[in-house]
């Protein structure tokens, strides 16, 4: 099935975000890009195929929407989209799969990942600071929320312990 424009999506379509710890280079974006998206035209659930949506950001955050009023993902379809990605970082020389990272943007205006341990005592982060949070699940919530301030995040709470 082709895949659709990441705009097209409904407001309540399942999202997968995958964060690369580091940015990806022209030649590594055009290899994610390209294998995903061919992959992506054949995913199936149970033998349906999945209406789907994919966004790149900041050469760092693929996105991967599923429109579940047509068909939803099952755990064997999510599975499968895993070991794809896994396979990605080996080629890539990254890491999309991995928690426990926040995402930023620096001083510089460039996003920039940290463990959480160390992001609360970073020089230069405040309440302004811009956050991005992978751990959006819907599309209307990742036009909404995806980038914010930390003070507007559950972030923030990162910066209590």
């Amino acid at each position: 099935m082709p895949l659709i424009p990441f705009g097209q999506l409904p407001d309540d379509a399942r999202l997968w975000i995958f964060a690369a710890s580091d940015p990806i280079g022209a030649d590594g974006e055009t290899d994610l890009l390209s294998t995903v998206d061919e992959w992506l035209k054949g995913w199936q659930a149970h033998g349906a195929p999945l209406q789907c949506a994919r966004e790149w950001r900041e050469s760092r955050f693929l996105v991967i929407g599923v429109d579940q009023n047509t068909e939803g993902a099952s755990g064997c379809s999510i599975d499968a989209l895993f070991r794809v990605l896994q396979g990605l970082e080996r080629s890539l020389g990254t890491t999309m799969l991995a928690g426990g990272r926040v995402f930023y943007r620096n001083d510089e205006g460039q996003v920039t990942c940290s463990d959480r341990a160390s992001f609360a005592s970073l020089p230069g982060v405040g309440d302004d600071t811009r956050v991005f949070d992978p751990t959006i699940t819907s599309a209307g919530e990742y036009r909404r929320a995806f980038e914010r301030a930390l003070r507007d995040s559950w972030h923030r709470e990162l910066r209590q312990v």
